[in-house]
């Protein structure tokens, strides 16, 4: 055999050989795990107790009565903020009033009733009404609640005074007058 006939062949070896070894089975360890994920979404569950704050009959110029309350997070997560929306309705009974009888109910919110019994906040419900609950917010529950908010499965109780204002004037046209109260409150 001739030179090129043994280059050809150490060539078609080489070749066989690098086609083994690649293309040949060779082993490698391997192994796999797979996880189970869940996105599950907490509850924000704002109670209030009682339900109903006041109800009052036969108050005069001059009358306050102060009422506790309790909001309640019976969720999963913090409340990071509480906004008030304030709505009243006033049903007139003789049909004379010139004012609004919400501009002679003074609120005043007070701290924690574990706590000294100091005004937060005080206004009118009319005030109250006219305010954004976001305002509201500010003024008071930050104040009580804090910046951290009302912690899942605590509650705070709260002390308002509800005064019906003396404004030493004649206030006849409020005889028989009956206001509707309604305060929505909103967990965020």
């Amino acid at each position: 055999m001739g030179i090129k006939s043994k280059l050809g062949i150490g060539i078609i070896s080489a070749a066989t050989g690098l086609a083994l070894l690649s293309g040949g089975t060779y082993a490698y360890f391997n192994d796999s795990e797979e996880t189970a994920n869940t996105f599950a979404a907490g509850t924000i569950d704002l109670d209030i107790e009682p339900t109903k704050i006041i109800d009052l009959d036969n108050l005069k110029p001059g009358d306050t009565i102060s009422r506790t309350f309790e909001l309640q997070n019976k969720g999963s997560i913090d409340i990071g903020r509480i906004l008030l929306e304030t709505e009243y309705t006033v049903d007139d009974a003789e049909g004379d009033n010139t004012e609004d009888f919400g501009d002679h109910i003074q609120v005043e919110f007070l701290y924690n009733v574990d706590q000294v019994n100091e005004v937060i906040y005080e206004a009118t419900l009319a005030e109250l009404e006219g305010m954004t609950p976001e305002a509201v917010s500010e003024k008071v529950f930050l104040h009580i609640i804090g910046e951290d908010g009302l912690a899942a499965g605590t509650n705070d109780k709260f002390l308002v005074k509800f005064e019906f204002i003396d404004n030493e004037e004649d206030q006849n046209e409020f005889q028989g007058d009956v206001l509707s109260l309604k305060w929505t409150f909103n967990a965020m």
